[in-house]
């Protein structure tokens, strides 16, 4: 059974079906297995792309070594980290209320980048791991919104846990005007990915 690290929330039943449907496509079977990495990486020494690949690279190393501790069989990790970017800097999740307003008040008018990074960990077949990983980015770009719009949406709740401070495939799609580049990007995993994977298979390292 392949296994799959996929550390963001699958808040939207829809979501879930999408990602599903094309891993059953291309014949893989998966579990959710949350990371215990604890995402301490000093952002400060990264740029974003790198960022997103070294955490997403951390939490499945995570998995995949813990579950072979548990001697389970492993033939994919799938991990991946989502950030928003403004101006360079790297937009988590908010701390408090008013960190999610900070935010949205600095994204507000503006555009910014949604910056995924993947790593997919399986077995070699003499023996270890390879990591392949893979980085995609989206635009995008916030329409002039109010205040007051704002802090109604952080009443929600729905910002919390989002990094950025909004969620583009709920209430959040409100404040966005357009965007350029994978919408499932911004969702936390590009289809990309997929193509990467497919490619694994035909070339039978997995």
């Amino acid at each position: 059974m392949y296994k799959k690290n996929i550390c963001f929330p699958f808040n939207l039943i829809i979501f879930f079906k999408y990602i599903s449907k094309i891993l059953n496509d291309v014949g893989l079977n998966f579990d959710v297995v949350p990371s215990k990495f604890p995402e301490t990486l000093d952002k400060s020494r990264y740029t974003p792309l790198n960022y997103v690949v070294a955490t997403a690279t951390e939490k499945g190393l995570e998995v995949y070594k813990r579950l072979l501790e548990e001697g389970q069989k492993i033939d994919l990790v799938i991990a991946a980290d989502t950030v928003v970017a403004f101006d360079g800097e790297i937009l988590e999740k908010p701390k408090d209320k008013k960190d999610a307003l900070n935010m949205l008040q600095k994204l507000n008018g503006n555009s910014h980048y949604v910056y995924t990074g993947i790593a997919l960990i399986y077995p070699k077949i003499e023996s270890g791991y390879s990591i392949s990983t893979l980085i995609e980015n989206t635009e995008v770009v916030f329409r002039k919104n109010n205040e007051e719009d704002f802090l109604d949406y952080i009443d929600t709740g729905e910002p919390m846990d989002k990094a950025g401070s909004y969620g583009i495939q709920a209430l959040g799609s409100f404040f966005i005007e357009k965007i350029n580049g994978c919408y499932y990007n911004v969702v936390g995993l590009p289809t990309s990915v997929f193509k990467r994977i497919e490619q694994l298979v035909k070339n039978n390292e997995i």
